[in-house]
């Protein structure tokens, strides 16, 4: 990453946007010589400013620290690489960390020892460090797959924050999206991060109900990309504001996130429309009823 940001659109705002809130809670500290009563300590804010190097001013010597909502975990997985090297990613030489016993995963365990945990980052920093050193989905060996998984919540649908969710998906033909795809899975991991998908707990400070978003998957097929958004909870005939919340997780993937129109039509030869199915849905057998937006 040079200097001079070469982002654009959601990517460039989102990563701003989250600079912008954490150096608003920057504090100056006290000057060490004590005020008189009454008297009032001058500051030098222009020497403050200058005295901050983001990681756009200064990606090597960066002195700011930007702390995101949640705390992320990116795992990794190929047939081409069990019992190997890991992609080329910072902690690569790392031993692989044991996998979280959280509830309802022990089903889960014999395919889990398979995907290998890269590492976890919580702030803006650490992900684009991350980002900026590890394989781009158009350059994976086929059957790979990127999972960036809240800390503490492992990709499997066994794990109790993912058990009673689904997913929002679209498969992309791959001839016609290796030069799309790296950009599409960067703006859906900012989304993810930046908490866009489903805003309204971080807008409630918290107080609000869960954010709906567990993780998003990048996979590579032999003829085609994968995109999956993966929700805590499935839409039902019974709670209409929770079917309006995954709906709109899935609106904005489809045009905020890849850019496509809101009425636009994208099935064809190994394609698909962004749909929404549930984790329970997907195990049954025959065809399940799925979410279109």
């Amino acid at each position: 990453m040079s200097a001079t940001s070469t982002l654009t659109g959601q990517a460039l705002q989102a990563s701003r946007a989250a600079l912008s809130a954490a150096l608003a809670d920057q504090t100056i500290p006290d000057d060490e010589e004590l005020l008189e009563p009454g008297e009032i300590q001058e500051v030098d804010m222009q020497a403050q400013a200058e005295g901050i190097k983001t990681v756009f001013s200064d990606p090597a010597n960066f002195n700011v620290k930007h702390p995101l909502y949640s705390p992320w975990t990116l795992w990794f997985d190929s047939p081409a690489t069990k019992g190997r090297n890991m992609p080329q990613t910072p902690v690569s030489a790392f031993p692989q960390t044991p996998i979280p016993q959280t509830p309802g995963v022990a089903a889960a365990q014999g395919w889990m020892e398979d995907i290998k945990r890269v590492i976890s980052f919580d702030s803006v920093e650490e992900f684009w460090g991350l980002y900026n050193n590890i394989i781009p989905p158009s350059q994976l060996p086929q059957k790979a797959n990127y999972y960036l998984f809240k800390e503490g919540i492992i990709p499997a649908w066994e794990d109790e924050a993912n058990k009673l969710g689904g997913k929002w998906s679209i498969q992309l033909p791959k001839d016609k999206n290796r030069a799309n795809v790296d950009k599409m899975w960067l703006y859906t991991m900012l989304a993810a991060i930046g908490e866009t998908f489903d805003p309204s707990p971080t807008l409630t400070g918290g107080s609000g109900s869960a954010s709906l978003i567990t993780g998003v998957i990048v996979s590579t097929r032999p003829q085609f990309y994968r995109l999956s958004i993966w929700t805590r909870l499935a839409p039902t005939e019974e709670d209409a504001g929770l079917r309006e919340r995954i709906e709109g997780v899935g609106k904005h993937f489809k045009m905020s996130v890849l850019g496509y129109p809101e009425g636009a039509r994208l099935a064809g030869p190994l394609a698909t429309e962004v749909e929404f199915l549930s984790h329970k849905d997907s195990e049954k057998k025959g065809k399940a009823k799925k979410l279109v937006v």
